[in-house]
């Protein structure tokens, strides 16, 4: 990882402090790195399932609401995620969920994704090769 990615990493590592998992046990920090800065979201849960919000999508709107429209990078970390025999936390335990990639192929396409669970540089392609869009490419 570059120092920025290291900076954002622990940026989203400290959001996950800032989580509402009562149901899950599973507190979830994100960041996104914009050109105007970093900004911060943890998942928030709600006893009706769907009215949850995922981190990712959280540090995506508190970019937004703050005037960034350009996404750079996105990191997720999963604090509460288990570890497997060797100790590593197996790489789909902190991937983005469904919703998150599509509101990435929105707000964020053209960002790279890095978790605490990887050392490998994700970008949408790799999470969502045939995203919906209302745009022709």
């Amino acid at each position: 990882m570059t120092p920025e990615q290291k900076e954002l990493m622990a940026a989203a590592k400290e959001a996950a402090r800032f989580a509402h998992a009562p149901y899950s046990k599973f507190n979830v920090g994100a960041a996104v790195l914009t050109p105007g800065g970093i900004f911060t979201g943890a998942n928030i849960e709600n006893a009706c399932t769907n009215l949850g919000t995922c981190a990712e999508r959280v540090a995506l709107a508190n970019a937004r609401m703050n005037g960034q429209t350009r996404i750079i990078g996105i990191a997720v970390n999963c604090a509460d995620a288990p570890t497997d025999d060797t100790g590593k936390i197996p790489p789909h335990l902190a991937m983005p969920c469904g919703g998150c990639r599509q509101w990435m192929a929105e707000l964020a396409p053209d960002a790279w994704l890095i978790t605490n669970a990887s050392n490998r540089i994700y970008h949408l392609s790799d999470l969502l090769p045939v995203a919906f869009t209302l745009t022709q490419k």
